[in-house]
């Protein structure tokens, strides 16, 4: 039983704390896209250890194994964000497919034996694998460089695995993902969408028959269309196909009868998420008449059980906050599951008993309850008099408490995207703040996705405006209730929460400090020279550009830096070519000439978002002690000192 002893009052921030950037990168994982075949789980572990290696592990028999030697790393770079980056072939007996990061070829992967490549190609991208077993074929996205446009061109394409060959089967729109057969692969699915439509704006559902050759026969739209986001194409056992929309307003599943579209869940609740990657599953089938699924109430998900006869939404009872990449046979599911208070872990749940055990852990380091603030789920008041949503965590460290009368400094997050969303899911980087003696807050801002399509579209033609404006009314809302100290607030984020953290310094008067993460400063330049998956992002979000080009304006930072008046650090991926370095180097000179406060770290062999555990453990070390020298307080442990210009 742990000795008991009164906490020493201490400076907020100065906490000595257990929870460090080593703690953080040295044991810690990212777990994506799980897949089963027979009694076999497979998933791919992010390696910050290993300079950010993607690796397909699996589990069989109680036993973890690595099965993609190094230096083979499975990742897609479709869309630049990738995901769907291997598929476990059943039908040719568990052989593994996968996207290797280096040269974005497909590779064969057998057991025992160095990877075989398929395609040799020196300016195609793939993802989102499918195998046809019965033409001996690949089918996936391609998305192609190598075209006179300057945009890259995405298709539908086969792959022969014997010879490597590369063929069309779709093209026409702008992009693709999900590829599905059909159990006897006489039928294909896929979603499409065109510009300017993001995933979640608007994507269609299309499904035609193969010939005997493997050619798409006479295509047919089936669902969605202007205004609707559909989610997820899958048959189920009998051939019938399955998907998610938004039709309502909110994602819930539906499938194409012999009548019709039929809805199967009516609930205002998301089913689907945000396509910013490939290969996602909310749901997978069990039999012909039962699904599980995951789905998101109140910004927690929750796990449930669909009778799709009886059209019964069964929930399970867990205590996890955040679930994803579900699959299921009729023994098990298996997924990615998180709580406030557990590390993301591969679960899998006997189906039978709906008893659950953890195959692997993120973490094999446990973390004293004493040390772990658990995040609390609130709404407020906006100025605008409607609600938001946001997460909540209170200082805690066992071993210390604040000065007599002293508020925490508050760090507000704003989660990227900034179509995304915050959970309540165990995270160390959040807890790395907390145990130090700053309380934090997640904000669910306008536009966040798990609340509706309502929600989302509020933040259309106001980016830059309405998540700031909510970001600040948080805080500012906590600082009222005497949960923070209103005069050391501070906003910190990345990429597109980045750019609400610069947005916020310059446009409002709310906080004393800021952190951003490859942010965006300047609109225009974003809008010009984005890859092609968000070169039409801003039309929504801000105007059409360049007819909206004063706008544009209006809300870049960069072009009023005249009115930002309080310190910034900036953190850098020199290899990003979503928020290319010259944004952050554009803020760092403004500020110079203004003679604010001022920290820029750039890390080279970084792209968009930080990968490798050096650059991690330095980015939190440094941003701990660019807090210190501007709050005053001593903080514990040994920091590297940054240069912070213009600091008296």
């Amino acid at each position: 039983m742990r000795n008991k002893r009164t906490p020493v009052a201490a400076p907020c921030g100065s906490w000595a704390s257990p929870v460090g950037g080593d703690l953080i990168t040295a044991g810690t994982v990212g777990f994506e896209q799980i897949q089963i075949h027979h009694d076999s789980s497979y998933w791919i572990e992010r390696r910050p250890s290993e300079a950010g290696r993607c690796v397909i592990v699996e589990h069989a028999d109680g036993v973890c194994r690595d099965i993609l030697p190094a230096p083979y790393s499975a990742r897609s770079r479709v869309h630049e964000y990738g995901g769907g980056a291997y598929f476990v072939a059943t039908a040719a007996g568990g052989e593994i497919f996968f996207v290797n990061d280096d040269d974005q070829n497909i590779y064969s992967l057998r057991p025992g034996v160095e990877p075989a490549q398929i395609t040799h190609s020196t300016h195609r991208r793939f993802a989102d694998l499918v195998h046809d077993a019965r033409r001996n074929r690949l089918i996936c996205v391609c998305e192609n460089h190598g075209v006179a446009s300057s945009l890259p061109e995405n298709t539908l394409v086969a792959v022969d695995l014997a010879s490597g060959a590369i063929e069309t089967l779709q093209r026409g729109f702008d992009f693709y993902s999900d590829p599905r057969l059909d159990p006897g692969g006489d039928r294909l699915a896929w979603l499409c969408w065109k510009h300017p439509a993001m995933p979640w704006d608007s994507t269609e559902l299309w499904r035609s028959p193969l010939h005997a050759d493997g050619s798409t026969g006479d295509a047919e739209a089936v669902a969605g269309g202007h205004g609707v986001s559909v989610f997820q194409p899958q048959w189920s056992p009998q051939g019938m196909l399955y998907f998610i929309s938004d039709d309502t307003g909110w994602w819930n599943i539906r499938r194409c009868a012999d009548t019709g579209i039929e809805q199967l869940t009516r609930v205002q609740n998301e089913f689907g998420l945000p396509q910013w990657v490939f290969g996602q599953s909310t749901y997978a089938f069990i039999d012909n008449d039962h699904l599980i699924c995951s789905h998101i109430s109140a910004g927690e998900s929750r796990l449930s059980l669909l009778d799709i006869t009886t059209r019964q939404l069964n929930t399970i009872d867990t205590d996890l906050v955040s679930i994803d990449s579900i699959r299921a046979d009729d023994r098990r599911a298996c997924f990615i599951g998180a709580s406030s208070t557990a590390y993301a872990a591969i679960i899998t749940l006997d189906l039978p008993s709906l008893k659950s055990r953890c195959l692997k852990s993120a973490s094999s380091d446990a973390l004293d309850d004493g040390y772990l603030s658990q995040g609390q789920i609130i709404d407020f008041s906006t100025r605008h008099g409607d609600i938001a949503y946001a997460i909540y965590y209170s200082p805690a460290n066992r071993d210390f408490c604040p000065l007599p009368d002293e508020k925490p400094p508050l760090i507000v997050i704003c989660h990227g995207g900034p179509t995304a969303a915050a959970d309540a899911a165990l995270d160390l980087r959040k807890q790395f703040w907390t145990s130090r003696g700053f309380a934090l807050v997640d904000v669910n801002y306008s536009g966040s996705t798990g609340f509706g399509r309502a929600y989302r579209e509020r933040l259309n033609g106001c980016w830059g405006v309405r998540d700031v404006e909510d970001c600040c009314d948080a805080a500012l809302y906590l600082a009222g209730r005497g949960l923070a100290d209103a005069g050391r607030l501070i906003i910190r984020g990345s990429s597109a929460g980045g750019y609400t953290v610069l947005a916020a310094l310059t446009f409002q008067r709310t906080f004393a400090a800021g952190a951003s993460y490859y942010g965006i400063s300047e609109l225009e330049s974003l809008a010009r020279d984005t890859h092609k998956f968000e070169s039409h992002y801003l039309e929504k979000l801000v105007g059409p550009y360049p007819a909206a080009a004063r706008i544009y304006r209006e809300r870049s930072p960069i072009h009023h830096a005249g009115r930002l008046n309080c310190p910034v650090i900036f953190f850098q991926g020199l290899e990003d070519r979503v928020v290319p370095p010259d944004q952050a180097e554009k803020m760092v000179t403004a500020l110079d000439a203004k003679g604010i406060p001022v920290a820029y770290l750039s890390f080279a062999h970084e792209q968009h978002g930080f990968r490798r555990a050096q650059t991690i453990l330095a980015a939190l070390d440094a941003e701990l002690y660019f807090y210190s020298r501007l709050f005053g307080f001593e903080a514990a442990g040994e920091l590297q000192p940054i240069e912070i210009r213009h600091l008296n």
